[in-house]
C-alpha cells in the first residue's frame, strides 16, 4: 500500500537500522516536546558470597522520574526484605539525581501487595492481561 508516495509494507525480522530510525525519530519528538531526557541507567544487583546473581532491580531515571522497568528475586531468596532493600537503593540513587517521583508496571501475578507495602499506590489497570491476570501500574513520591 502506498500513501502519498509512502510505501507502507509489514516487516516481521525488521533490520537494525529501521528499527534505530523510529527510535530516534521518537526520542528527538519526546524531548522537543518534554526537554531533554538525561537517561541515565539504576542498576541494583544483590549477589550471594559466590557471585551469582540472585535478584536485582534496573530501571531508568529521566524527566525527574525514577522508571522501574524490572525487579527480580531468586524464589529462595523472596520474602527476606532483599526486594525492599534494591527497591530503597533505587530510590535513592533516583532522589540523588533529582527525581521526585517513581513508577512501575507489573502483574497481578507478580506480588502487588509488595508495591503497595513500599508506599506505591496503583494508578492504572488493564484486565484480562494475560486472561484471568491484570497488569498494574504503580507510582510513588519521592
Amino acid at each position: 500500500m502506498s500513501i502519498d508516495g509512502i510505501e507502507i509494507s509489514e516487516d516481521d525480522y525488521p533490520e537494525m537500522e529501521a528499527v534505530a530510525a523510529i527510535q530516534r525519530g521518537l526520542h528527538a519528538f519526546n524531548q522537543e516536546m518534554g526537554g531533554p531526557y538525561d537517561r541515565e541507567p539504576v542498576t541494583v544487583l544483590a549477589r550471594d558470597a559466590g557471585e551469582t546473581v540472585r535478584g536485582g532491580l534496573l530501571g531508568l531515571t529521566y524527566w525527574h522520574w525514577l522508571f522501574i522497568d524490572w525487579l527480580w528475586l531468586a524464589r529462595d531468596t523472596r520474602g527476606q526484605g532483599l526486594g525492599s532493600e534494591l527497591l530503597r537503593r533505587a530510590e535513592e540513587i533516583a532522589r540523588q539525581r533529582g527525581c521526585t517521583d517513581a513508577y512501575t508496571d507489573t502483574f497481578s501475578f507478580q506480588a502487588p501487595g509488595f508495591w503497595e507495602r513500599n508506599g506505591y499506590a496503583e494508578f492504572g489497570r488493564l484486565d484480562h492481561m494475560p486472561r484471568g491476570h491484570s497488569r498494574v501500574w504503580f507510582r510513588k513520591a519521592l
